[in-house]
């Protein structure tokens, strides 16, 4: 009987090893092992949420609060990996908040889950140093996943959408000169090939957004569609050189 018994509680042990082992391996995978996070929400409830959130992920949450100048602090002192900032865009100190944090701990992904998707909204937070946009709509898988994409760097992130705007013409023709930054920069994703629901996931906006934007596009150009739109941008030097050959582009999704 003790024998039997011993063997039985060696089984067990050997089972609770392994499922740590596979919890570790799946942390692993999800590249957010031993990484650490600063949380910022005006709302209790998005405040807890998202701490919990982190926590599955294997992220650990060394500081939260609700006031911007306080996660600031944070930042400052505890260096994290992320900062998960739940702020209102249309207010400045909130924006600014996101600045100071990066300008104190450079290496810093910051991730903004808000409410909207207006395009001078997340042009400001990625202008600012945000590296993800997320809407307060997403499933929390999503935003879990814009998370681990903020590490991974396997998603279209504001530090190259932020080289598609600087890479403008030294002698820009009259009609780009009316564009606005994020109307160049989706003219310019057109032509390289890119679909409507592509677009809306690489700029973080609804399609319906994406559409906007061509259709005021189309109008200042004064052309038809999206085909005619990109022999426009090839023949007046908007495409990055190292793109080569203007490619087909893609039918509207």
């Amino acid at each position: 009987m003790w024998c039997r018994r011993r063997r039985l509680c060696r089984r067990r042990i050997r089972r609770s090893g392994h499922g740590k082992s596979n919890r570790k391996a799946a942390l692993s995978v999800m590249g957010t092992k031993d990484r650490s996070a600063v949380v910022l929400d005006e709302q209790p409830l998005w405040l807890h949420a998202m701490d919990q959130l982190l926590r599955r992920a294997g992220i650990d949450v060394v500081g939260r609060t609700s006031d911007p100048n306080g996660a600031v602090a944070l930042v400052e002192e505890h260096l994290p990996d992320v900062l998960i900032a739940g702020i209102d865009t249309a207010n400045a100190e909130h924006v600014a908040c996101v600045r100071r944090a990066q300008e104190i701990h450079p290496e810093l992904r910051t991730v903004v889950v808000a409410n909207g998707d207006s395009p001078a909204a997340i042009d400001a937070v990625f202008e600012a140093g945000a590296s993800i946009y997320c809407t307060k709509t997403a499933e929390q898988e999503d935003i879990a996943s814009a998370i681990r994409q903020a590490f991974k760097q396997s998603v279209y992130i504001a530090q190259e959408r932020t080289e598609l705007r600087r890479q403008v013409t030294a002698e820009p023709s009259p009609a780009s000169s009316e564009l606005t930054r994020r109307e160049l920069e989706i003219l310019r994703l057109v032509a390289e090939g890119h679909s409507n629901s592509q677009l809306a996931q690489m700029l973080w906006v609804t399609e319906q957004t994406v559409k906007f934007h061509l259709s005021n596009i189309y109008r200042k150009l004064d052309v038809a569609n999206r085909t005619e739109a990109s022999r426009w941008a090839q023949l007046h030097g908007l495409l990055p050189a190292a793109s080569g050959a203007l490619g087909a582009p893609a039918a509207a999704a």
